[in-house]
């Protein structure tokens, strides 16, 4: 069994595992394979807020954003349509 985040951001059990990674902390979700994240896993407590997603809609009703890192062009519709 594999724990996924909701759109409630609240962790389930699911048969399959998330195609989608993330970090709890920064809210922030992106690929497997995102570099940036590849990056900070060896460097430590990156692992401990790690979460994942099952699809993006579900990282988005949980809060999350796009990486600007591995989803640029998803990040930067994302920033157009919630300013600061």
């Amino acid at each position: 069994m594999y724990t996924l985040l909701g759109p409630d951001g609240i962790p389930y059990s699911s048969p399959t595992p998330g195609i989608l990674g993330g970090h709890r902390r920064l809210k922030i979700y992106g690929r497997l394979d995102c570099p940036s994240a590849l990056r900070a896993l060896p460097r430590g407590r990156y692992a401990t807020h790690r979460v994942f997603f099952p699809d993006e809609p579900t990282a988005l009703s949980a809060g999350y954003r796009p990486c600007a890192t591995c989803l640029r062009p998803k990040y930067l519709e994302w920033k157009a349509t919630h300013p600061r």
